[in-house]
């Protein structure tokens, strides 16, 4: 289980705790506040704390750019209209920190969005649990043949019960040299510093990551997209729940304008309004590479 007896009683000794507070305060955040919401096999994400809502993007806006959102009758308005118009700067006034238990290979994906702030499990400090992810024998598959970088068919029969079976052997074999290598009993013992780098890509570690909200928009678009690897996608999918209820004007903008939305190059727009004028247009007509035309016939026919 990703929380332990131990963890679940800390959450609920923080749960029951309430002060009185004059910031701004999101009934819907303060429900997901310090809950685990388990991902993967061993892992989970929560809510350690929050700054701001939809309102305080508001605010901000109207201080930024003064009589010019005086047009716009109501806050959800507002806000579509900055999402609209690829207005940051209001959104970076939210942020929110979250406590991430994930693989150590979902972890380096993950910290390629360098504008957020980090502070990681120290595995030269402490030792790191025995916990691997393995992942279900359904999410197992081939290569993809038309993406260097994805997955195709599903591995089945004697092909996936071995590539379980390996998984699972080899993480535990490296736990068990691990272990063996940073023992002192009868020998000096490996430094920790060391003895990590025989450790598996799938074993778990955890994280604090702050991030404001412009910013988690942009990790949630990649991430929570479905051609997203699967195994951070459904990390990202748990954070979504968390921010449609944290800042709904501002989440229902954002899958609006940008996981709904589409953005069009000069040429594709071309080839739209020639097909909405009845002409005809292929890819050797258009303009674009095999790959463009892929992805806009994509967002053409849905």
């Amino acid at each position: 289980m990703p929380i332990t007896p131990d963890q679940q009683a800390e959450i609920d000794a923080l749960r029951a705790q309430t002060r009185p507070t004059l910031r701004a305060v999101s009934e819907g955040m303060e429900a997901h506040l310090y809950k685990a919401r388990e991902v993967l096999d061993h892992g989970f994400v929560r809510v350690i704390d929050y700054m701001g809502d939809d309102a305080a993007i508001c605010q901000a806006a109207r201080v930024s750019y003064g009589k010019g959102t005086k047009s716009v009758q109501n806050d959800e308005g507002l806000i579509r209209y900055l999402m609209r118009h690829w207005h940051s700067t209001p959104f970076e006034m939210c942020e929110i920190k979250l406590h991430v238990k994930l693989p150590v290979f979902v972890a380096r994906q993950w910290i390629r969005h360098r504008t957020a702030n980090v502070n990681e499990y120290s595995a030269r400090y402490s030792i790191l649990d025995r916990e691997f992810y393995i992942p279900r024998a359904e999410d197992l598959a081939a290569q993809s043949v038309v993406n260097n970088q994805g997955r195709g068919e599903a591995l089945t029969g004697e092909e996936a019960e071995r590539v379980l079976r390996y998984l699972k052997d080899d993480a535990g074999r490296a736990y068990d040299h691990y272990e063996e290598m940073i023992s002192d009993e009868g020998q000096q013992g490996l430094a920790r510093e060391l003895a990590r780098m025989n450790l598996p890509a799938n074993i778990y570690t955890q994280w604090y990551w702050k991030v404001d909200l412009h910013n988690l928009f942009h990790f949630l678009r990649l991430r929570a997209d479905k051609h997203a690897q699967y195994e951070i996608r459904v990390y990202a999918d748990a954070i979504c729940e968390m921010v449609k209820d944290w800042v709904p004007a501002a989440y229902g903008a954002f899958e609006d304008y940008r996981m709904g939305g589409a953005t069009l190059s000069g040429k594709a727009l071309d080839c739209l309004r020639k097909m909405l004028a009845g002409e005809e247009v292929t890819q050797e007509t258009s303009g674009m590479s095999k790959g463009e035309w892929r992805e806009f016939m994509g967002v053409v026919e849905g």
